[in-house]
């Protein structure tokens, strides 16, 4: 990581707004680094005037206060979004469904609705201002399936897409962010234990192999998770069929 890399994703963020013809972007304000950091590059491209924050809260959110502080000390514009009572009607709306095939809430349903909800937020404000929506997510999390598919790893653009936990830290320090910021331990904000402890093994091991191959301990989990997780990898399935399709995309006049 230097600064002619940094300089480029700035340049990539700027240039694939232009050719979308956006007016701005919007993104998920967490409270983590990764949504830190994702809003500073995109400031740094486009400008603070184009780069909106939303803070999206299932009733309490641990933090919540740091996203408030994230946000004041980019300088963003940013909105307070409680998601609490769409949850609930859902929830209260899948129930008696679930009931009626003799099968309980999972605790897998109640986990990734929230993420779900918050993607068609910023969606819903996304379309009405001509924005686009960022996606933080990072190469570690996305690597072993630790998103939440049609959530919080979906998005018009991805920064952070191909950059390993460790390599997100190396950046936000080099933008000059807050190193309590950078560093802060993420954990899932639910259940009050860190990404790590639920996991089952370290970023550190998983960016390691990652980037070297390098099989630790963890291996087989890695692994596993990697394979199992494939699904949300590749977006929609689609069967291969070979009907002719005569779009060109140098012929089209946009």
């Amino acid at each position: 990581m230097d600064k002619i890399e940094i300089e480029n994703i700035k340049k990539w963020i700027k240039d694939y707004i232009k050719s979308a013809h956006a007016n701005g972007v919007i993104l998920g304000m967490s409270g983590g680094k990764d949504s830190l950091i994702t809003a500073k590059l995109c400031i740094d491209a486009l400008g603070k005037d184009k780069v909106v924050g939303v803070i999206m809260p299932n009733g309490e959110m641990k933090d919540n206060k740091v996203a408030v502080e994230s946000c004041e000390l980019l300088g963003i514009r940013y909105y307070n979004i409680n998601i609490n009572s769409l949850y609930t009607n859902m929830i209260d709306n899948i129930t008696p469904i679930l009931k009626k095939e003799d099968k309980p809430l999972s605790t897998v349903t109640t986990f990734n609705i929230p993420p779900r909800l918050r993607m068609v937020t910023l969606y819903s404000i996304a379309g009405s201002l001509g924005y686009l929506v960022a996606n933080t997510s990072n190469l570690s999390e996305g690597m072993v399936g630790y998103t939440t598919k049609w959530g919080d790893n979906v998005g018009d653009f991805s920064v952070l897409a191909n950059y390993t936990k460790e390599e997100v830290c190396q950046l936000g320090l080099m933008l000059g962010l807050p190193e309590h910021l950078v560093n802060k331990v993420p954990d899932d904000g639910l259940t009050g234990k860190t990404d790590e402890d639920k996991l089952g093994f370290s970023y550190k091991e998983l960016d390691e192999y990652i980037r070297t191959g390098k099989k630790g301990n963890k291996f087989d989990t890695i692994s596993k998770m990697h394979r199992l997780s494939e699904h949300k990898r590749v977006g929609v399935a689609k069967y291969p069929n070979e009907t002719k399709n005569y779009f060109n995309e140098e012929e089209l006049d946009v």
